[in-house]
C-alpha cells in the first residue's frame, strides 16, 4: 500500500508540474537556427588566448583543491559531532540541522557574500567551496560513522576503550573507503562548481567566460569551454581509477 501511495504522489507531482510549467514547445522549432549560428560563431576556437585560459584554469584548480582541503579539515570535526554514534542527540541534533542550513544557502549567494566580504579574487571562491562543501562533507562522514559495524565497537567498549579510541580503532578503519569516494567526489564537484565562480568575481576560469561571452567573443569563449572539458574529463578519469583502485 505504500508503494501505491508513493507512486500515485510522484505521479501526481510529474502532472502538477507539466501541467503548470508554461514550457512553451512552440518555441523550439525556431531554437535549432538560432543555437546553429550560435556554435558556428564559436568555430574555429581562437587558441590565441591559451595563456590567459591557463592562467584562469590554473587559479580554478586552486581554489577546487584548497576549499576541499579546508572543507575536509571542518568536516572531520563536526562529524563527530554529528554523530549518533558517538554524542548524544543534545548534540547531534542542531550539528545536523546546522549542515542542512549550509547546505540549503546555494553557492552563488555565498560566493557574492564572499566577495563583498574580502574582494575579488580567489580567496572569495575558496571560503565559497569550503563552507557549502562543509555541509554537505560532514554530513556524509556523520553517516559513514553511524553506518560501521556494531561487533568491533562493541568488544573495544567492553574493553573500556574511550571515545577517541573507538574513532581511532574500530570507525576509522570501516568508514576509510566511505570516505576516500565521498571526498573524492565532492572534489570533483567542487572543482564543476569553482568553473563558475568567476562570474561574480570569486576567481577562476568563469571570468573569462563571462568576458569573452559578453563582449560577443565566441572564439575565445569556445577556448575556455574546451579547455573547461578537457579537465573535467581528465578528473573523471582520475575518479575512476582511484575508485577502482580503493573498492
Amino acid at each position: 500500500m505504500s508503494r501505491i501511495l508513493v507512486w500515485m504522489v510522484l505521479g501526481l507531482a510529474v502532472l502538477w508540474a507539466a501541467g503548470n510549467a508554461d514550457i512553451g514547445l512552440e518555441k523550439l522549432p525556431g531554437a535549432g537556427p538560432r543555437l546553429a549560428e550560435f556554435l558556428g560563431r564559436m568555430i574555429p576556437p581562437d587558441l590565441s588566448v591559451w595563456p590567459e585560459v591557463l592562467t584562469g584554469l590554473t587559479e580554478t584548480l586552486r581554489i577546487a583543491i584548497l576549499g576541499t582541503l579546508f572543507a575536509v579539515v571542518l568536516s572531520a570535526g563536526l562529524a563527530v559531532l554529528a554523530s549518533e554514534t558517538l554524542v548524544p542527540a543534545a548534540i547531534w541534533r542542531p550539528v545536523r540541522a546546522l549542515l542542512a542550513v549550509i547546505r540549503s544557502i546555494p553557492l552563488i549567494l555565498v560566493a557574492m557574500l564572499m566577495v563583498g566580504a574580502v574582494g575579488l579574487g580567489p580567496l572569495p571562491g575558496i571560503l565559497a567551496i569550503t563552507f557549502h562543501a562543509t555541509g554537505m562533507l560532514a554530513k556524509f562522514y556523520a553517516e559513514a560513522i553511524d553506518n560501521v559495524g556494531a561487533a568491533p565497537l562493541a568488544a573495544l567498549e567492553s574493553a573500556g576503550a574511550s571515545r577517541a579510541q573507538l574513532l581511532r580503532w574500530a570507525i576509522w578503519p570501516q568508514m576509510a573507503p566511505v570516505v576516500l569516494r565521498d571526498t573524492v567526489f565532492r572534489f570533483e564537484l567542487n572543482l564543476r562548481e569553482s568553473l563558475i565562480l568567476g562570474i561574480v568575481g570569486a576567481g577562476g576560469i568563469g571570468l573569462y567566460v563571462q568576458t569573452y561571452v559578453r563582449s560577443f567573443q565566441y572564439d575565445k569563449a569556445a577556448t575556455v569551454t574546451l579547455a573547461i572539458i578537457a579537465l573535467v574529463l581528465l578528473f573523471e578519469g582520475l575518479n575512476s581509477v582511484l575508485q577502482k583502485r580503493f573498492s
